[in-house]
This record gives structure tokens, sequence and C-alpha cells, in this order.
């Protein structure tokens, strides 16, 4: 099924800026169809990362492989008056034939590596440009996000919140999807659990609570609404008090032959509050009961709380996730490496491009763990033989060419790459700098253009 939000094939096409078109039509009238090859990069680091987690690439490939302009899309761009009759022909009959190789979702890759090269007729390779960086730039700025706040959670369960604060239907379904990726154990999104197959996850509002005269009353008629999954929410009024509630409605589902779960803190102190309520919980001879805390939580409070040693089991995190609000945007840049067998770049100041198809290679120590990446020219010998090539060709002449990745697999190769990367590399501020290197043909070949260029 579609997700709510998310374009129709016959659509699809339409959403693009402006100038993508404008340099579409220029190529077609000047008979300029030769194979060009671009590149997705992420140029520098920012607010702390030292390395980012590829998603979003399944969303690329699927509308990549299935673009088929409507009627309406090409009678809409015939009422702007801006294209001519032969261009809007080929537009009707557009379809992407060319090749995607990328770094596949879920692996760990950093500043100024290739995350997509796409070589396709440059027409087709310059109309699909704002939706490939749509939909890579969002997803793995909230993929990068999540699994920061994994790391800091240090094996806590942690469940995504994000939904109704994030940008858009699409954004929520996305976000739910890449946190689920990268180690988040579930969702409140309900879509999402159905799309995607995530568990879903969900408690009780404030507002529930105060639709009552009396906070137990409304503990008391939630639980026997749902009685084997009953999560209490304890903070609407003062969370002491709310914990004592709890207890005695505990016992009594005890009494029916069911357990609360967990409660819920929503606000305040959550180190000192937690340690009130797990001694309230344990004198009840409640210890099964579970502590979550939730409310404007992202990685560096999460680290604290865990630092801390607060007793809380897990976390719901949401809207600093959804929108990864301390970084919500990347250097992401699509760039014309080669047109017509010519290597190109860019020499713009802060924003110089590398040159031709590329592959990353990743070295390992011998204990598994990562060493370094190279980025070299694509069809160049590594002088590590047992350096690992990263990016992998999904599509050749528009026809994927394997069955994509479960969402579960792609979670479990995000563990094995994640595992394989250093501490110093994952620390949430100041982190190291994880060595990426150029090799010497690929840097060669920069001088060289670059020369070539200054006598022009």
């Amino acid at each position: 099924m579609k997700n709510p939000g998310s374009l129709s094939d016959g659509e699809s096409l339409l959403f693009t800026d402006l100038y993508e078109l404008n340099m579409a039509q220029s190529y077609f009238k000047n008979g300029m169809t030769g194979p060009a090859t671009f590149s997705l990069v992420t140029r520098s680091s920012s607010a702390n990362r030292s390395y980012f987690v590829a998603s979003g690439l399944e969303d690329v490939i699927n509308y990549l492989t299935n673009i088929s302009p409507s009627t309406n899309t090409i009678d809409y761009l015939n009422s702007t008056g801006l294209f001519t009759r032969d261009f809007l022909h080929y537009i009707k009959n557009f379809n992407f034939t060319g090749t995607v190789r990328a770094i596949p979702e879920g692996r760990i890759f950093f500043p100024d590596e290739p995350l997509i090269e796409i070589n396709a007729p440059i027409m087709e390779a310059q109309l699909v440009e704002t939706l490939v960086m749509n939909q890579i730039h969002h997803q793995t700025v909230v993929a990068t996000k999540a699994a920061r706040c994994v790391w800091a959670s240090k094996g806590k369960a942690i469940s995504d919140f994000s939904m109704r604060r994030t940008h858009g239907i699409d954004a929520g379904m996305k976000s739910a999807r890449a946190s689920f990726m990268v180690g988040f154990e579930s969702t409140s999104n309900v879509l999402a659990g159905k799309v995607y197959g995530i568990p879903i996850t969900g408690t009780m509002a404030h507002s529930y609570v105060s639709s009552f005269e009396n906070e137990i009353d409304a503990f008391r008629t939630f639980s026997k609404s749902l009685p084997g999954h009953t999560v209490l929410l304890i903070d609407t009024y003062d969370v002491v008090a709310g914990a004592e509630k709890a207890v005695v409605i505990a016992k009594e589902m005890e009494a029916t032959g069911y357990k609360l779960k967990a409660v819920r803190i929503d606000s305040g102190d959550l180190k000192d509050l937690s340690i009130k309520v797990r001694k309230i919980l344990n004198e009840g001879g409640l210890e099964y009961v579970q502590i979550l805390a939730s409310g404007g939580l992202d990685e560096f409070q999460i680290q604290e709380l865990v630092e801390a040693n607060s007793p809380i089991d897990g976390f719901g995190v949401g809207t600093r996730m959804g929108i990864s609000a301390d970084a919500p945007w990347l250097e992401m840049a699509y760039k014309l490496v080669k047109y017509d067998g010519r290597p190109v770049l860019k020499l713009s100041t802060g924003k110089v491009s590398l040159a031709d198809e590329k592959q990353v290679l990743r070295s390992k120590d011998r204990n598994g763990n990562m060493l370094r990446d190279v980025i070299g020219i694509a069809n160049e010998k590594p002088l590590d033989i047992k350096a690992e090539p990263l990016l992998e060709t999904l599509v050749e002449k528009g026809t994927l060419k394997t069955d994509l990745p479960s969402l579960k697999s792609i979670r479990e190769r995000f563990f094995e790459d994640f595992s394989s990367l250093g501490e110093e590399f994952k620390t949430l501020e100041n982190p190291s700098t994880y060595p990426v290197l150029i090799s010497n043909r690929l840097r060669d070949l920069q001088r060289g253009l670059q020369k070539n260029l200054a006598q022009t």
C-alpha cells in the first residue's frame, strides 16, 4: 500500500524543483543525451557527528523504477506555458533507464563519501535529483540522530513518539522506519506498525486522566480496559501521589490475574522522580513494574539519566529525534561528476566536488573494527586487497537487480556496522574524526582537472 503523503507514480516527476525541468528542456533542445554520473555526498560533519547512517534508499529505488507520468502531469506542465510540445512528448514517455550504485541502508558512512551514484542519460539523472535528495536527506538525518539515542541508552528500551511533531505525514512514517532501523524497539505510529511491521506501543495522555474527577478512577477504568497492556501516566498532578495510586491499582489487577506493566513519567526531574517512584513500587512489592520516561528527551538527556544510574527502564523519544533538533539538516549535495565520458568537478569555495565515478573501500583491523575508508575511482584496484567496497549496484538499465532487503535485515546490518565502529567516534560531544583518505589515482585526477580548468 502507499503511505499517506506519498506520491503516485503518475505525479512523482512533478516532485522536483523547476530548474531541473528548465535544465532538462535545454539539454533536450540541444541534443545533450550523453550519459551522466551524479554523486550524492554529505560534504562535512556537523553538530558533533563523526558518522552518518545511510537511510532512505528503498524509497528512492521504488521511485526511480516506477516513474510513469500521467496525462494530468503532462496537462499541468503544458498549462504553465514554460515547455515546448516536443519536450512534453519526451516527458510523457519518461522512464528511468540508468544505473544506481549506493551504500546500502543501515551502513555507516562518513563525510565526503558518495552515498549514491546515479548514472543515466543526463536528462534522467538531472530530473530525479530533488526527490533523491529529499528522501535520503531526511531519513539519514533521523537515522543518525536515533542511532545516537540508542548508543546513549546503553541497552535500555527506546520507543519512537515523534509522529505528531514531525514535518508532515511522510516524515512521520519515515522517522518511525529510520529509528527502528537503528535500534528503537517500537513506535507509537500505528500506521508505521502496519506498513513496516514495527511493534507498536502506547500508554495514555494527560487528557484521559483529567477527564475523570479522581486520578485513581482514571487509572482503574483504564486498567480494566487494557488489563494485559496497562501503562499508567502518573505525572498529571503529582508524581509521588500518582505512584502511590498506581500501587493500589496494581494490587487490584493482581487479584484478577493481571499485572501492571509500567508507569510513565513525562515531566519534571526524571532522575529524582524515578528514584522516588522506584522506592514506592518496590515497597509495594511491585519490583516487576517498569518505569518509563518521556518528555523532550534526546541522546543528551538519556545519557545523563543512564550515567546517573536512574532506575528508568525505557524511554519514549519524540520531537527532538523526529526532527533531529540539534542538527536538522546536512550539507548534502547531488553533483555532476562525469558527463559523456569526461570527468568533471566543481571548484566553488568550500564546495569542491570529487570527480568521476567512485568507490569507497573500507579496511578493518585484525579484530574486525573499522580502520579507515579510502575514496577512489570506481574501477581502480585497492592497495588493501581485503578492503570492502561499500557501494553496490542495485539498479541496472532502470531495473532492480535483486530484491530489496527487509527492514529486519537492514537493522541487523546496522548493528553489525555500528559494533565495529570505535567508541571514540560515537561519543556525543567532540568525537574523533574517522580517517577517510583519497586514493592517489583520484587525487592525481583532481589535480589534473583543476590545473586544466585554471588555464581555461
